[in-house]
């Protein structure tokens, strides 16, 4: 190619990039479309006279490539986590306390950076070099979809950062969504074609985002916010939330307006009743607000608890709500037995769905609501997302309709109903008889954040149960081909998928593993903290109480439930025959100490030279104490690295001993006590 040409291609790439950003990021046009049509031919006209000029960051390549056969999953180099919600203002102000009480301060100076919650999807950007080389849906958190060719579709993804002198990986991380106008223009084209419009934005941009050929995502007019980073390399860590949102402006990407610092919670609870205010008025739907800590530091050492970090919080508006008819109400049995009523309703549209089914909780929340069949009620989407029925409307009550009863006999297995002292649920007596339990501790077993058995849906389940090729999760790895193309609708090539999908599942992890179990009270942070402390399975299995309660966030209702659920020979016959069908992980042999500290308690402040805290307190835990994050007077002691909070002005004032970091590496030694 001549220089010549060279030399006008990359004036074209600077000059279109130019105008799309200042159109798209900044909606401040420089240029008439006429013109900027022009120049566009231009660069095609030269790419297709010289295709080797043709590169991956021209602004030719977001019309939209060739249809995909499906979408490659992609591991993210740092997991995007959820956010924990805050429904009403008091959660929020804990949210706040426990900011404040990690980062041991007394006085509400916390600053957040406010952002409206945008009702899309959240995905990653790679960068590699300043230039655009992959976007992933955020799928698990851990990994996602590849959708890079669609999200080269939207003329808000800069190409190519906008900077001389790009970091050699660059990860923004936001959120793509539909706008207003653009979800009416896409249904006002479905219309015309005879299609069904969409009920939404958000499911009309999910549903374009995923498109296999992104030719279609590219006449759907998506756009995108972004909201933070993900991975860095050769570049400099910002010392705060708002400063990345900055460095983000300036390399090319869209930041929203409404953006703003809070020195405070009750600056923040001010910022969610404005935005609540204005949000009719915005071009987008949003659900609520994210507050987040500014500092990274402070984001740090605040950490995160399960798939949420402690440092954020989603402040989501109040539900939208419509009222209709409860026909009737069922009793659905889940995996650990718990019998959930659900109302039956007559169709009613709500927060953008047709809802005809809504949770009833259980038997307390129906009768201190007092619902019964037949009654007229108030349905709302908590938290936009799982309908429930809210209230009675009392004064069109007629006829006095019948209370609602919990069964005494399972409706699925007719196993004897039973309310353990102490709790709400109500619960099947049958176990792993009940072919309820049975069924959904195999969904769950397949879900994502178990032993992700890709294809394996519930419906597949459903079927798979139905025609009795499984009746527990170890029969899934005796599936053969024969029997899955014996299922209606079952094609081979969807049964040889399963088939590899299973068989990719009998290589796992620990943690895995034990989610995968079901054991009650036991969730995924649970199970991670389990297969982190005893490595093992064995050692799991052998574990007492006093070793399982000695885990932070482990009591002794979780602990009782893990060992029944291993003194129950079923569970054990369930496990050796996963094991024996081939399913295994590697398991970490765990430092062994003698645990010559259970029953002390101990509280780390400050920061430590030797040895992070989360060190020192993995190495306490080892050798039985519990470590907590507030001083009482059941405190053994506490332990002040440099520049300690309150926790030590409150330690002297009830006579709990304050030792510093060299008593505590004196504690760790061997055979120190």
């Amino acid at each position: 190619m001549e220089r010549d040409i060279s030399a006008r291609v990359a004036q074209l790439h600077t000059l279109l990039s130019d105008h799309a950003h200042r159109y798209y990021v900044l909606d401040q046009p420089s240029v008439s479309d006429a013109e900027y049509d022009i120049l566009f031919r231009e660069l095609q006209q030269i790419e297709e006279a010289h295709p080797e000029a043709r590169t991956p960051d021209s602004p030719t390549q977001r019309v939209g490539a060739a249809p995909l056969q499906g979408f490659v999953q992609v591991e993210h180099a740092v997991p995007m986590l959820s956010l924990g919600n805050a429904f009403t203002r008091e959660e929020l102000v804990e949210f706040d306390r426990r900011v404040r009480e990690r980062l041991e301060r007394d006085v509400s100076d916390v600053q957040y950076v406010a952002e409206p919650k945008l009702d899309g999807l959240a995905i990653s950007l790679r960068y590699e070099n300043g230039i655009f080389v992959q976007g992933a849906t955020r799928g698990d958190g851990r990994s996602g979809e590849n959708v890079t060719a669609n999200l080269r579709t939207i003329d808000m993804i800069p190409l190519r950062l906008r900077t001389d002198n790009p970091p050699a990986v660059l990860e923004a991380r936001g959120e793509v969504y539909m706008s207003h106008a653009s979800f009416n223009a896409l249904n006002a084209s479905m219309q015309v074609q005879g299609k069904p419009a969409f009920v939404n934005p958000r499911n009309a941009a999910a549903g374009s985002l995923r498109q296999l050929d992104s030719r279609k995502s590219a006449e759907r007019k998506l756009s995108i916010y972004l909201y933070g980073l993900g991975e860095l390399q050769g570049m400099d860590v910002p010392e705060s939330q708002m400063q990345a949102l900055e460095i983000l402006g300036e390399l090319g990407f869209p930041i929203n307006s409404e953006t703003a610092i809070c020195s405070g919670i009750d600056a923040c609870y001010d910022y969610y009743e404005r935005l609540n205010r204005d949000r009719p008025q915005l071009a987008y739907d949003i659900d609520g607000v994210v507050f987040k800590v500014d500092a990274l530091s402070e984001q740090r050492e605040l950490g995160f608890v399960s798939r949420a970090p402690r440092w954020a919080i989603a402040q989501k508006f109040p539900a939208e709500e419509a009222i209709t008819l409860l026909e009737s109400v069922e009793f659905q049995v889940g995996r650990t037995g718990a019998l959930t009523p659900v109302a039956r309703l007559k169709p009613v549209f709500v927060g953008g769905v047709t809802v005809s089914n809504a949770t009833l909780h259980n038997m307390d929340e129906i009768e201190r609501k007092d619902i019964r069949s037949g009654d007229t009620v108030v349905v709302r989407r908590a938290g936009d997302v799982i309908p429930e029925v809210a209230r009675v409307v009392l004064e069109e009550r007629k006829n006095d309709p019948k209370k609602i009863e919990l069964p005494k006999q399972c409706p699925v297995c007719d196993s004897a109903v039973v309310i353990t002292e102490g709790e709400v649920k109500a619960r099947c007596s049958g176990g792993l008889q009940c072919a309820a339990q049975q069924r959904e501790a195999i969904k769950h077993f397949a879900s994502r954040n178990a032993m992700h058995i890709d294809g394996l849906g519930d419906k597949l389940v459903e079927q798979l149960a139905d025609e009795k090729l499984i009746a527990n999760v170890a029969d899934l790895y005796s599936l053969s081909m024969e029997q899955l193309l014996s299922l209606p609708r079952m094609g081979e090539k969807s049964a040889v998928k399963l088939i590899n999908a299973i068989n990719a599942s009998r290589q796992t992890t620990l943690q895995r593993f034990i989610f995968g179990l079901g054991i009650r009270d036991v969730g995924e942070n649970g199970s991670g903290l389990l297969a982190s402390r005893f490595g093992t399975l064995d050692a799991l299995m052998s574990a007492d109480e006093n070793a399982l309660t000695n885990i932070d966030d482990i009591g002794p209702i979780v602990a009782s439930s893990i060992q029944q659920f291993f003194a129950n020979p079923h569970s054990r016959e369930l496990i050796d025959s996963l094991l024996s069908q081939g399913v295994e992980f590697p398991e970490n042999q765990v430092e062994q100490v003698e645990e010559t500290l259970t029953g002390n308690i101990y509280v780390l402040t400050g920061t430590m030279s030797d040895m992070s805290r989360d060190q020192a307190k993995t190495q306490l835990q080892l050798r039985g104490a519990k470590v907590t994050g507030s001083v009482s007077k059941k405190t053994t002691a506490v332990f002040a690295g440099d520049d300690p909070g309150s926790k030590v002005t409150k330690a002297e004032s009830l006579g709990v001993p304050v030792l510093d970091e060299a008593a505590l590496l004196k504690l760790l030694e061997p055979n120190a006590l």
